[in-house]
C-alpha cells in the first residue's frame, strides 16, 4: 500500500462525511499539523494516528483498508446522495425536523 492510497481513502472518506482535514483533527484528536502532512505526503501515517483517525470516522482499520468496499456508504448510493445523508445525519433533532417538512412541501403534487 502506497501512501498515495492512504492519502486518496483519507480524501474518500472526508467528502463522504463532508468534513475538512481541519474537523478530521478535531474529530480524531490527531494533530492538524500532522494531517496536513498526510495530506502531503511528507510523511507516512502510523498504525496507531490511523486508528484514531478510523475511530473519528466510526470505521475500522479492516474498513479503512478494505479498498473495494467503501464504508460509511450504502451500496445503491452514489456519492452524492450519501453526501446529503451524512448531512442529515449531522443535524440536530429541530433541524432535521424541518429538513423532513422542506422535503414534504417538495413532494407535494401540485395540480
Amino acid at each position: 500500500m502506497t501512501e498515495q492510497q492512504i492519502v486518496d481513502r483519507l480524501k474518500e472518506l472526508l467528502i463522504i462525511k463532508s468534513w475538512t482535514p481541519y474537523r478530521l483533527s478535531k474529530e480524531s484528536g490527531v494533530p492538524t499539523s500532522s494531517i496536513n502532512n498526510i495530506f502531503q505526503l511528507k510523511c507516512y501515517p502510523t498504525i496507531p494516528t490511523l486508528t484514531r483517525i478510523c475511530k473519528a470516522f466510526d470505521i475500522t482499520l479492516s474498513e479503512f483498508f478494505a479498498f473495494e468496499e467503501v464504508p460509511l456508504r450504502e451500496a445503491n448510493l452514489d456519492l452524492e446522495d450519501q453526501k446529503v445523508i451524512n448531512r442529515y445525519n449531522s443535524l440536530s433533532a429541530k433541524k432535521k425536523e424541518l429538513f423532513k417538512t422542506y422535503l414534504d412541501g417538495l413532494s407535494v403534487n401540485k395540480r
